[in-house]
């Protein structure tokens, strides 16, 4: 087969006229900030994934902080998985927790209950499980052991049916490469009220309502009816931060919401045909969802060889991921027996909803040519 002159990305977010539309329909509009769209994005999401309510903010990562700050999760144990992204092993650091950090189940790649158990302390307050590559996290055998909250991260499993609704909060991603992206973003959801009008004021430094809030409701005039204009005075009680979402990122998102189905399904197709396609080759993922990564295992010793390998004919890959106990900053001083092996094997094959079947097949016949050179 000829190689291609295009490099096959391993993740990329698909857009269109769709989104164009809407942020032109939003810059015109002269509202750029957090307002009309964020709240439809709002609503429309938490309906979606089954929960009440829904704060949509900058990122999952400050998701995750403001979630430990709002529960007063500070100066204690945190519980989380070493295959994760770097966010769920340094927040906790922000708030001066110990980041304790766990082994995985040896298929799902999933934190082990077991491995929970072992490092559960006095003074643990959270648990936080990821949904890794969309396979949901064993919270039920978690929560076995620990009666805290437990944190669903859910970066990898919009939409996953079920997802955010075992954890006692679900924090989510919209980032540049996630199955719903907008470049960047993030959600919490819950069905605590109290909890959710706690987060609101907190994602914008303690205001409990925001511009948009204040210039529909208006300042009450001498008759006590509202004036035309907004409300320009508030309160603020309690410390916040600024990590809400603006209507140029909700639009996206709203646009990205549309297509969801669609592009999951060319996920889960793509998925299937690797997984039939290259079984001889590969040990294939557990079966996700969203496919958020395509996490293949192949021999230790071919799979950084087949990185370089495939590269040269164009097609990026990934490791998801290199456990974080790995990194000096999140050291921990004792062995991580699954992760340690496991992630040697993986590669990420690529998988976007921009694929077309010509693309999975170029993907196909290079893995395939590789071991049957060796």
């Amino acid at each position: 087969m000829k190689i291609r002159d295009i490099t096959l990305p391993a993740l990329k977010p698909i857009g269109g006229k769709e989104e164009i539309d809407a942020l032109k329909s939003v810059i015109e509009s002269g509202w750029w900030g957090k307002g009309p769209k964020v709240e439809q994005f709002e609503n429309e999401f938490a309906k979606m994934v089954g929960h009440k309510y829904a704060v949509a903010l900058t990122s999952n990562t400050h998701g995750l902080d403001l979630v430990l700050k709002a529960k007063g999760i500070k100066d204690c144990n945190f519980i989380s998985p070493t295959m994760s992204f770097m966010t769920t092993g340094i927040v906790p650091i922000w708030n001066n927790c110990t980041s304790t950090l766990c082994d995985v189940d040896r298929r799902t790649l999933n934190i082990d209950p077991e491995d929970v158990k072992k490092h559960l302390k006095k003074d643990t307050k959270a648990v936080l499980a990821v949904n890794m590559a969309g396979v949901p996290a064993d919270i039920d055998g978690i929560r076995g052991h620990f009666d805290g909250l437990i944190i669903e991260d859910c970066a990898h499993s919009c939409y996953t049916p079920g997802a955010g609704t075992k954890g006692d909060i679900a924090i989510w991603s919209f980032q540049a490469v996630k199955t719903l992206p907008c470049g960047d973003g993030g959600m919490i959801t819950t069905d605590n009220k109290e909890f959710y009008e706690q987060l609101k004021a907190m994602t914008w430094l303690g205001i409990r309502e925001s511009t948009y809030d204040r210039t529909r409701s208006g300042r009450a005039g001498p008759d006590g009816k509202p004036l035309p204009g907004y409300s320009w005075d508030y309160v603020v009680d309690t410390v916040g931060y600024k990590a809400y979402m603006i209507d140029i990122m909700a639009a996206i998102c709203l646009e990205q919401m549309k297509k969801l189905d669609k592009h999951l399904e060319i996920r889960r197709h793509i998925q299937k045909r690797y997984n039939e396609e290259l079984a001889e080759f590969i040990t294939a993922p557990e079966w996700s969802e969203t496919v958020q990564y395509y996490c293949a295992r192949v021999p230790k010793e071919d799979r950084d060889d087949l990185i370089d390998y495939l590269a040269t004919k164009k097609i990026h890959t990934s490791v998801h991921f290199k456990p974080l106990h790995l990194h000096p900053v999140l050291k921990q001083d004792r062995d991580f027996p699954v992760a340690d092996d496991e992630w040697l094997h993986l590669i990420s094959l690529p998988v976007h909803p921009g694929m077309t079947d010509e693309d999975t097949d170029y993907v196909i016949y290079w893995v395939k040519e590789y071991f049957k050179q060796k």
